[in-house]
């Protein structure tokens, strides 16, 4: 069952003494939080008065958050978003979605997903059943995504990362 919020970043610090917070996101681009009216800290709803981008980190300046000690009280906390206020790209998938999908290799399951690894480039799956696989996320070897049924790739020789 996908997930109605999903984890965005983190506040890491404060900024200024008008309660701006400090995030550093975890979507691919800092911009992407620059989208939304509101965040969900704790689960409760904060509209964003304003947000601009810092280097790789986004200021916040959320709702009743009004002096450095309110925003001090903030920090360490993760930055959620409601996926309802979320349109993705063709193609796109939230990595929450993807994490446990089943993953298929000539029509069997090697294994889930487990965790997806961001470096720069391109997206590598991390896939754990009988054996552990490293598959970079390129049209190559990807072949079809589907968050119901699982995903079906194409593995060459190396992509098995405890093959003796």
């Amino acid at each position: 069952m996908k997930q109605q919020f999903l984890e965005t970043g983190e506040i890491v610090n404060t900024h200024g003494i008008r309660g701006e917070v400090k995030v550093l996101p975890w979507a691919d681009e800092p911009e992407f939080i620059l989208e939304f009216d509101e965040v969900y800290i704790d689960g409760r709803p904060y509209a964003i008065e304003s947000a601009r981008v810092q280097k790789t980190c986004v200021l916040l300046k959320l709702e009743g958050v009004d002096s450095v000690e309110q925003a001090i009280a903030l920090r360490g906390k993760v930055v959620s978003i409601d996926r309802t206020d979320v349109e993705l790209e063709e193609g796109s998938y939230f990595i929450a979605d993807l994490i446990g999908l089943p993953v298929f290799a000539d029509g069997e399951e090697i294994g889930k997903i487990k965790e997806v690894l961001t470096p720069p480039g391109n997206d590598v799956y991390v896939v754990r059943g009988k054996h552990e696989y490293m598959i970079p996320v390129v049209q190559e070897f990807v072949l079809d995504v589907d968050l119901q049924r699982g995903v079906q790739v194409h593995l060459i020789e190396g992509m098995q990362t405890d093959a003796d």
